[in-house]
């Protein structure tokens, strides 16, 4: 859809926006901005900080309701990420063709900034953001958005970058039609969401590939060369994009992998650096590492600038974040590993016996990726959630000592603590999403770093 404020019959083009949390309500900005004629509307309570931000703008809007006069006469409807496809609103909005995207796709009309996105089942935010330190540590005028930061159209709408580094989740790329990455990076893929996918991993696998939708061969794709998901989608999709294969270890038509201790990445600038030098560790961190490291060279970062940033990345709150140790038990908050594929590169990355906090808004999970690693790994397991049966039918063959936890992460820290001995890891890894219990998994985390703290 072109970028005009007017209708044909000369009236202001109408843009609604459904949800107005981070994305939504820098949508609205934006299309204020523009000169379009703007609604938000949210089912929920509209968070203080958004309604002030929308009220400064003159922005309409509504809570706690979807009024549908309101909504039915859009021109166009962006939809927040975390509004269901298949939501009664939206389902109407599409038998009368009413065109729905994402924010990011409406944001990317508006800007000329070269756009990094970054999406896949693990490793989004670490990678996101470290691709940004990259940049900024080397200079570039960039800004970080999409599921970090703030909303892209807010961004765009009030500053101006030369590049964006976005974190996409498949939710935000299956309203986008248009937008295209200059650099896409592709993590992994493992099951995820499937709940919101009608439990059919190749409805997920095909959202992810649509970072690739658009891409010229003057544009990158760098991927994780050892996923077999990804391996076998390659020839499905057209790509026209150059090919920027990752790997632990050389092996054939990989460009970036470690050698002799060394990283290396080969295109299209020749690169190295010691492996200890990295400042992630963990088999995990070394592919988050090399997916930035090529990502920053593709974009003809200095050598020198990646190799200082590489090292002196602080990490990201919520994945693998050391807490405090308590009596010599020491505490471990990944809450962030809201599905399983997660939590395995956690309890890969232990090197003591573990007491597992696990548990929350369970998401169509298959927990045989961490049985072995529970076994090896695990000295007792604490299910935090309001529906643990399915972790107990999973985990209890398994001999385990374990804690049921329904009420809150104080209870679920101080079983733990009780479980553990000296020289235990408690590892708060909880494979699900946190909506059971807690307003997000950032607050799952907060709520564990303040009660390990209490102890």
């Amino acid at each position: 859809m072109e970028k005009t404020t007017e209708t044909a019959d000369g009236r202001k083009r109408r843009l609604v926006v459904l949800g107005a949390g981070e994305s939504g309500a820098g949508a609205a900005v934006l299309a204020k901005v523009k000169g379009l004629d703007t609604f938000v509307s949210d089912q929920g309570r509209i968070k203080d900080k958004y309604k002030t931000l929308l009220d400064q703008y003159g922005i309409p809007w509504e809570e706690g309701q979807h009024t549908e006069e309101k909504i039915l006469n859009a021109d166009e409807v962006v939809k927040s990420p975390g509004i269901p496809n298949d939501a009664p609103l939206v389902l109407k909005l599409k038998e009368q063709g009413t065109p729905i995207i994402s924010e990011i796709e409406f944001a990317g009309r508006y800007t000329d900034a070269k756009m990094i996105c970054v999406t896949g089942s693990n490793g989004k935010t670490t990678t996101t953001s470290l691709i940004y330190h990259i940049f900024k540590s080397a200079g570039m005028n960039v800004g970080l958005a999409g599921n970090i930061g703030q909303s892209l159209a807010l961004q765009v709408a009030t500053c101006r970058y030369d590049y964006y580094v976005i974190e996409l989740s498949s939710f935000q790329l299956d309203n986008m039609y248009q937008f295209r990455a200059n650099i896409a990076v592709l993590m992994n893929i493992t099951p995820d969401h499937l709940d919101r996918y009608d439990h059919c991993m190749q409805k997920y696998v095909d959202a992810k590939f649509r970072i690739t939708q658009n891409q010229t061969p003057d544009d990158a794709f760098i991927y994780w060369n050892d996923d077999p998901i990804i391996r076998r989608e390659l020839a499905k999709h057209g790509l026209r994009a150059r090919l920027y294969p990752f790997a632990a270890v050389k092996e054939d038509g990989v460009i970036a992998y470690v050698e002799d201790d060394e990283v290396k990445i080969n295109e299209p600038i020749a690169f190295n650096m010691e492996q200890e030098e990295l400042a992630l560790t963990g088999t995990h961190n070394l592919y988050n590492s090399l997916a930035a490291g090529i990502s920053a060279n593709v974009a003809g970062i200095a050598k020198e600038n990646i190799r200082k940033a590489l090292s002196d990345f602080k990490g990201v709150p919520h994945r693998l974040e050391y807490v405090a140790t308590v009596r010599d038990v020491r505490f471990v908050n990944d809450s962030k590993a809201t599905n399983v594929n997660s939590c395995w590169y956690a309890l890969q990355s232990m090197k003591t016996p573990v007491v597992l906090i696990l548990g929350g808004k369970d998401k169509g999970n298959d927990y045989k990726e961490i049985e072995d690693l529970v076994r090896q790994k695990c000295c007792a397991l604490v299910f935090l959630g309001l529906h643990n049966e399915k972790l107990h039918d999973f985990f209890d063959p398994l001999g385990l000592p374990t804690a049921d936890v329904q009420t809150g992460m104080a209870d679920a820290v101080d079983a733990a603590y009780r479980l553990a001995r000296r020289g235990d890891t408690v590892l708060l890894s909880p494979c699900c999403a946190s909506f059971d219990l807690f307003r997000s998994y950032e607050d799952r985390g907060d709520q564990f770093k303040e009660c390990v703290r209490a102890l």
